[in-house]
């Protein structure tokens, strides 16, 4: 009777009598080197352009769906921008250490059986993510469904998905999306590269670095003494002035002659800003306005026009053609 194999690590299972005076070294390559493997095995997995990746599978010998911890290395983005890697449709649990550069931040390594969706793979040098196949798919074995408590710095490759409540005791930095459904508490910096979204309250004890676009759907609590503030752009002189307020609510710019400040773009209502309005060291310049600047009584205020006089004009956006403001001015 010939060997047959394990269903899930493909150990050899020799038959009875079988293998006369070479048996120990069947068991010895065929089960225990080949467990030690399964239980220890460290291999390295080399992506290159294809955008299949079959890990090999072999019925009493090495290979690499065999191994606990799995090292993916090699780029992406080039050629494929989603590379899958396929395992057996067997049950197994991988540690998965994805040092795989992109080009863009949605390339993607995803691990899976073939024929399912998968699970896609955070790419870091330094921390490895836990998988479990249970024979027909890939999941994720990192989701908490609870609270999380880090009492440490918390790093986060990819997107991040909390469904519950989060607190952070050390620095955050996400390079991904970030989106909590309940109440959200850092103890320190928080840096997030990707869009934010809070569905509760957010308490930050720290500064906070937001590289796109945030949004709190609960209350945002600062605590006591923690300022809040932002960078001033400087706008180029033109005959006509224009703020962005894509990029920014609070503006300067040095007036050269006489200027019209016109209609702000990407207006938000309910947003709030200012702009500097600085005579240059001639001075002598007015300010006129577009139509969309509502002002007290209906009349446009003067500027000073003074050499280096500086005035501020501060406004509230009311609706995307309306811009209420007032100025201050000559401020010394």
């Amino acid at each position: 009777m010939a060997s047959t194999y394990t269903t899930n690590l493909r150990l050899t299972k020799q038959a009875d009598g079988e293998n006369p005076n070479s048996w120990g070294q069947i068991l010895n390559d065929g089960v225990i080197s080949l467990a030690d493997e399964a239980i220890a095995g460290y291999t390295t997995i080399s992506i290159g352009s294809a955008a299949t990746v079959n890990l090999t599978a072999n019925d009493g010998a090495d290979d690499q769906a065999r191994s606990a911890f799995l090292e993916i290395k090699g780029s992406i983005g080039t050629v494929a921008t989603s590379i899958f890697l396929v395992i057996p449709s067997k049950t197994k649990s991988y540690s998965i250490l994805n040092k795989v550069s992109a080009n863009n931040a949605s390339d993607a390594v995803i691990m899976r059986v073939a024929g399912s969706a998968g699970v896609t793979l955070g790419r870091s040098s330094t921390t490895f993510q836990h998988v479990v196949c249970d024979g027909t798919s890939v999941r994720s074995a990192n989701l908490l469904s609870n609270t999380v408590c880090i009492t440490d710095n918390l790093f986060v490759g990819n997107t991040a998905q909390i469904g519950s409540t989060v607190t952070v005791a050390g620095a955050a930095t996400f390079q991904g999306a970030v989106s909590v459904q309940g109440a959200a508490k850092f103890a320190s910096t928080v840096t997030v590269s990707g869009a934010a979204n809070f569905k509760s309250t957010v308490t930050v004890e720290g500064a906070q670095v937001n590289k796109s676009t945030t949004r709190f759907e609960g209350a945002v609590s600062l605590a006591s003494g923690a300022p809040v503030h932002q960078t001033i752009t400087t706008i180029a002189d033109a005959a006509s002035i224009v703020m962005n307020m894509a990029t920014n609510n609070q503006f300067v710019v040095t007036l050269g002659g006489n200027r019209t400040l016109a209609a702000p773009t990407n207006l938000t209502v309910g947003q709030t800003g200012h702009i500097y309005a600085i005579q240059n060291v001639g001075g002598g310049h007015t300010l006129s306005y577009n139509a969309v600047f509502k002002f007290p009584g209906g009349t446009d205020p003067v500027a000073t026009t003074s050499a280096g006089a500086v005035n501020l004009l501060v406004f509230s956006v009311r609706a995307t053609d309306k811009v209420d403001a007032v100025m201050i001015n000559d401020l010394k």
